[in-house]
């Protein structure tokens, strides 16, 4: 992560993170970084969909594609951009390992991820499977997903719909 607040900080750009089943561990991973105040503007944990749609998620996306979506990691990482005005939007929404009485769609081992280039208006999304045996290294996994993502994105540039 260090050399990702590197290059947001040598390139004056900034990102914010809105989070679910990760629970704040982007932000915290993001903040860990001596300097990460040069570039970390906000971080959001949204765990309940009323929280999501307070934040701007539609809730028709909810409706039509469910919490757990690619689609709503999208709308996540899109949202949280512009409400902070940042140039990186990190969505996350999934569930890990565990089932969700109150959204008892889509599998019970999937994470959706989305970063959003505000500059470029594009998505780079990926899923993660929690196979893990700890919620937490779960949550590591995907902590490291989004680096690897980013580490794509920020420091070499590229750029794609999907992984």
């Amino acid at each position: 992560m260090k050399e990702i607040i590197e290059e947001l900080t040598k390139k004056h750009q900034t990102i914010s993170t809105m989070e679910s089943c990760t629970g704040g561990g982007v932000a915290n991973a993001i903040t860990n970084v001596e300097g990460a105040s040069e570039v970390f503007q906000f971080g959001a944990v949204t765990y309940s969909n009323d929280y999501k749609i307070k934040m701007g998620v539609s809730p028709k996306t909810l409706e039509k594609y469910t919490v757990y979506s690619e689609e709503t990691a999208k709308e996540m990482s899109k949202t949280i951009a512009t409400y902070t005005n940042s140039d990186y939007g990190i969505g996350i929404t999934g569930k890990l390992n565990r089932v969700d009485k109150n959204n008892p769609f889509g599998k019970d081992n999937i994470v959706f991820i989305s970063i959003y280039d505000k500059e470029k208006d594009t998505y780079t999304t990926t899923t993660v499977e929690a196979d893990q045996p700890s919620r937490k290294e779960n949550k590591e996994k995907v902590i490291q997903t989004i680096i690897k993502l980013l580490k794509e994105i920020v420091v070499t540039g590229g750029s794609y719909e999907r992984i």
